[in-house]
């Protein structure tokens, strides 16, 4: 009577072998090595293993302990660079940053809020714009744009009219014009950074700031 076990050197039997191996990466080499001894023991007589697609086996698992290592090696950068990440993040506490925000957080009644612009070659004139939380304009103000870099600006925190607003949140938004066209700036608000988070999607890390929360890579300078 012939046995119904499967060679070691089967197609159906190297192609289990594989899929098993490849799908369990958490398979140590002794493992590994046990069941292709179990697998020798009980090969069919009738059919002995083919060396050369057990050598393919073994090569296998060489390929899946290199990926074993590999992957623990990049888990374990992963983890450094977050902890490097984490510790210049938290110097930032308590600092003031200037970044891409809509929004502006007016601390007290009487104070200022401060931010720049990019303003693009040929326009003439700046236009900032700050309306409350129901979408009311509050003031409306021009700058002149910078001869070079950043164009600043500062608003005192007053409506048209000079009267102090209350402490709260404001939208901030700018406009450039040469005379003839008009486009739309992104502020660049100074905020104070709260806290830093790092996004479990992309491992950046993220700055919360008084105004929102911004990547990093997005924050112009420290103020």
């Amino acid at each position: 009577m012939s046995s119904t076990t499967n060679p070691v050197g089967s197609s159906s039997n190297s192609t289990n072998q594989a899929n098993a191996v490849s799908s369990a990466l958490n398979i140590s080499p002794a493992d590994f090595l046990q069941l292709i001894t179990t697998q020798l023991q009980n090969q069919n007589p009738l059919q002995p293993t083919d060396p050369t697609q057990f050598l393919g086996q073994l090569e296998q698992m060489s390929e899946v302990s290199s990926m074993q290592s590999m992957q623990t090696s990049l888990t374990s950068l992963q983890t450094t660079l977050q902890s490097s990440q984490m510790a210049n993040g938290a110097a930032m506490i308590g600092q003031t940053v200037l970044a891409p925000s809509t929004t502006a957080t007016l601390d007290s009644s009487g104070g200022t809020v401060t931010g720049a612009v990019s303003v693009p070659s040929g326009a003439t004139s700046v236009t900032i714009s700050v309306t409350n939380s129901g979408g009311a304009l509050v003031n409306m103000f021009q700058v002149t744009p910078s001869s070079s870099g950043l164009t600043n600006f500062t608003w005192n925190g007053a409506n048209a009219n000079g009267a102090a607003m209350p402490a709260g949140q404001y939208k901030i938004t700018a406009t450039a014009s040469n005379g003839a066209t008009s486009t739309t700036l992104t502020p660049l608000i100074a905020a104070k950074v709260q806290s830093v988070t790092v996004d479990s999607s992309t491992s950046a890390l993220d700055v919360n700031t008084e105004n929102g929360t911004v990547p990093l890579s997005s924050v112009v300078s420290i103020l």
